[in-house]
């Protein structure tokens, strides 16, 4: 019987003509891209297979998906799984709230705390993914974007493309990279304005060069999918509430609390942090045991 697994969407993007579908599996954490053997050179998802009741999946659709346990990996891509006959299925829907404990899930030793997939350029060589272990061959990687811009430009066979440059809060950066996420390229061509955070996929595309590129084609790091964090007071309020729970488990009175916040987000009040630093306070205050003194000052950086 084929494995059912639960992905959230965070990729529906082009891919040559077809869709690139992408997300994380809510039973383990771990990034999956779903690959048709229809298509053996590059895995890309054809309609006929990835429609839901007719409809395209949408970013923070929580799907069911059949899939082996192993797929292609086209020589460097450690995500992907084999698509299995069946039917797909939109189980649910997550909030962008409920992703950002994902961001803080980074192996520390995969170089991701310092850049955006693997380095500080616009893309990665082949040669490097495969002289990594298998498991950090990562082509997939979900970003809280705090400053973003766009453009359109001229691309390489002379039609115009949206371009995305995105900032995180602590410096990481990523600029000119190819929107490839058709709902939020339909809403730039709308008139859409860039407005407030968001929670960027960065994909690398297949290998690629440009006519005269000296050495090997590499793989180019896309904007893949484009949610938008919303500051919902309901979100906020409910995230405040389980920081309550969790202060009054571990035991922290008003001033520790006021500390912790002072030294770790430079803000004096829960109701002055942004969402991603509410999730951030609450899964850290989660990893305490009962009775926990507050960190000292070295200790929270």
């Amino acid at each position: 019987m084929p494995s059912l697994k639960r992905i959230v969407c965070l990729a529906n993007s082009w891919k040559l003509k077809e869709r690139c579908i992408a997300g994380i599996d809510l039973d383990t954490g771990k990034w999956i891209r779903p690959v048709c053997e229809k298509y053996t050179e590059d895995g890309r998802v054809p309609r006929e297979v990835r429609l839901v009741e007719g409809k395209e999946p949408e970013l923070l659709d929580i799907l069911g998906i059949p899939l082996a346990d192993t797929g292609t990996d086209f020589g460097f891509e450690c995500e992907n799984l084999t698509i299995l006959s069946g039917r797909w299925q939109i189980l649910g829907k997550a909030s962008p709230a409920s992703l950002l404990s994902f961001l803080e899930k980074t192996p520390v030793n995969l170089n991701y705390e310092d850049y955006i997939l693997h380095n500080s350029i616009k893309y990665v060589n082949v040669s490097y993914l495969q002289s990594l272990p298998f498991p950090e061959r990562r082509t997939l990687q979900l970003i809280h974007a705090t400053k973003f811009c766009v453009q359109q430009k001229e691309g390489n066979k002379g039609f115009r493309e949206w371009k995305g440059t995105l900032e995180t809060s602590d410096g990481k950066r990523l600029t000119d990279a190819k929107i490839t996420d058709p709902v939020f390229i339909k809403k730039l061509e709308s008139g859409y304005q860039i407005k407030g955070e968001y929670l960027v996929t960065v994909s690398l595309s297949l290998p690629w060069a440009y006519n005269n590129w000296e050495g090997e084609p590499p793989c180019w790091k896309l904007i893949a999918g484009m949610i938008e964090i919303s500051e919902s007071p309901n979100e906020q309020n409910d995230l405040i509430v389980q920081t309550d729970q969790e202060i009054e488990r571990i035991g922290w009175d008003v001033t520790q609390g006021r500390r912790y916040l002072q030294h770790k987000f430079n803000k004096q009040s829960r109701q002055q942090l942004t969402l991603w630093e509410l999730t951030q306070f609450l899964n850290y205050l989660k990893s305490l045991p009962d009775d926990s003194d507050p960190p000292s000052e070295s200790k929270i950086y």
